[in-house]
């Protein structure tokens, strides 16, 4: 199958600018996991023939993980980087799948001159079903499935967006099962902060092998995930708990992508 993923650049060059800029993130661009999410997302784009474009070589990290890490300077340097090459486009909205992504440049570039109308790809996907772009296929094949949504702290409570995510599963028809701790009081997943890149420090347990019991002991077959530090830390956990052959663990993407064939 063949992707159309424009850059601005292209754009620009034939006198067209993108509606949206789909901002891939340093995961979404060099993961192998992260990868198929990215893919996932351009195909449901590409499907709904969405006018969008990506920045390409001009993007670069947002600086997310050097400010939670505690270097600012690093984090000025790239952000007005990034923001140069935006302005310069005159780029008003865009969407990312990576809520490290979505939060730093939703709240911590304005500060810095770089203002833009940001949103999660949840939230677009839920616009889309909204707008009845994507309809619910009736018996299709998560049917019957029980799918568990890990609310991630940069979507959950950081900007609080609980509803989206969850409007974006009801229409693959399954059976939405929640955790103990979701929504306001959900449990981290142990990789934001910039501690995805660390060694744990000592302790009794790993965040995210509690955080896949949990997952596990809901009966969910399939644990929904909308970031994708989430899906390695939860992918790890459920491999640790040795259930990697009977719980898998998705993007919305991934899911909404599989229930329209594409």
């Amino acid at each position: 199958m063949e992707y159309k993923v424009p850059t601005v650049a292209e754009l620009k060059a034939q006198g067209l600018s993108p509606e949206i800029v789909f901002w891939i993130g340093c995961a979404g661009s060099f993961d192998e996991r992260a990868k198929s999410v990215t893919v996932a997302f351009v195909k449901i784009l590409n499907h709904l023939k969405i006018n969008f474009a990506v920045l390409g070589t001009e993007e670069s990290c947002t600086g997310d993980p050097a400010k939670r890490a505690g270097n600012e300077f690093l984090f000025q340097m790239q952000a007005m980087s990034n923001i140069q090459v935006l302005n310069g486009y005159g780029i008003q909205k865009i969407v990312t799948t990576c809520p490290h992504c979505f939060n730093t440049l939703k709240n911590e570039y304005p500060e810095l001159g770089g203002n833009y109308d940001v949103i999660h790809h949840s939230q677009l996907l839920q616009e889309f079903i909204n707008d009845g772009k994507i309809k619910m296929i009736e018996g299709g094949e998560f049917k019957g499935k029980k799918i568990t949504y890990h609310d991630s702290c940069y979507i959950g409570r950081a900007n609080n967006i609980y509803e989206a995510p969850r409007s974006v599963l009801e229409i693959l028809d399954a059976e939405l099962v929640e955790m103990k701790r979701c929504k306001t009081t959900g449990l981290c997943c142990g990789a934001g902060g910039a501690q995805m890149f660390k060694e744990a420090e000592k302790g009794n347990k790993e965040i995210n092998v509690e955080r896949a019991e949990e997952a596990i002991n809901t009966g969910a077959t399939i644990i929904a995930s909308n970031c994708p530090f989430c899906m390695t830390m939860l992918s790890d956990g459920v491999k640790n708990k040795e259930k990697e052959h009977s719980v898998k663990v998705f993007d919305l993407a991934e899911l909404i992508a599989q229930s329209q064939g594409l």
